[in-house]
């Protein structure tokens, strides 16, 4: 039979058990509780960086500014380069002055007219394919060096068909007292032995076989002709004066120059030059 003692001694044991009990669930409690804490920190920490490197990541990078465009520098127009040279010993065969150009614009047409005694020769001077010879027709025709002058020589022969022109004296020896670069021309057909075609309707320059021997002289094609690539084409014929090229060609030269070539029988005189 358990006494008073003895029931107090199992009291304190049980009381004992319980204040262990207690203290373990505490300890267990507080582990829990540390873990859990840097757990949290640990997936914050975590969430942190993987936010930060996804940020970068996927984030696209500022777009760099554009650069400022720099205005393209103005192209100069094209320019002929001209030479007008004086011939003391071959003076004018009219009073007129020297050109002073040295560059002549490639770009561009002018409208001039011949007013000859046997109808109106309409051309258009094109400055891209002769411009200092533009030039020189323009001052010519302007100073009045034209005017009442003769066309004095015509070619009816197979591989030549012109009228030229642009001398006062009629004799063909005549000219500007200067003389004027030559501008082969470039894009004709070729013809044999280094020749090209220069066309029906096409205006050039007369020269002789000497380099720049031009000046005032020129001539007028009224069929496809096979000439050196050696003279300067500054211009076309229109229709009307196509017409009036063909009438005086019909009757032919004088073949005072030989068979087909010579003053045309039907005079051509020029009455006017109009230009602009």
């Amino acid at each position: 039979m358990a006494t008073n003692q003895m029931r107090r001694d199992a009291a304190k044991r049980k009381l004992a058990n319980q204040q262990q009990r207690r203290a373990a669930r505490a300890k267990r409690r507080q582990r829990i509780a540390i873990i859990t804490s840097v757990a949290v920190v640990v997936v914050v920490v975590v969430g942190v960086v993987l936010l930060s490197t996804m940020g970068r990541d996927s984030a696209p990078a500022p777009a760099a500014a554009p650069p400022t465009p720099t205005p393209a520098p103005a192209t100069p127009a094209a320019l002929g380069h001209c030479a007008f040279t004086p011939t003391p010993q071959d003076p004018a065969a009219k009073p007129v002055p020297v050109p002073t150009l040295t560059e002549a614009s490639t770009s561009g047409t002018v409208p001039a007219t011949i007013q000859t005694d046997k109808g109106p020769i309409p051309l258009t001077l094109d400055r891209a394919t002769g411009p200092c010879a533009v030039e020189n027709f323009m001052s010519l025709a302007k100073a009045g060096f034209y005017n009442n002058t003769p066309c004095h020589r015509l070619t009816t022969t197979e591989g030549l068909k012109v009228l030229q022109c642009g001398d006062p004296t009629g004799t063909g020896s005549g000219g500007p007292g200067y003389t004027i670069n030559d501008e082969p021309p470039t894009g004709l057909a070729p013809a044999a032995g280094g020749s090209v075609v220069y066309p029906r309707g096409t205006v050039a320059m007369a020269k002789t076989s000497a380099p720049n021997s031009g000046g005032s002289q020129f001539f007028l094609v009224y069929a496809d002709s096979t000439l050196p690539p050696d003279y300067t084409v500054f211009g076309t014929i229109g229709a009307p004066g196509l017409a009036t090229l063909d009438n005086v060609a019909k009757a032919g030269s004088d073949n005072s120059n030989g068979t087909g070539d010579g003053k045309p029988v039907t005079p051509v005189q020029i009455q006017t030059v109009t230009v602009g």
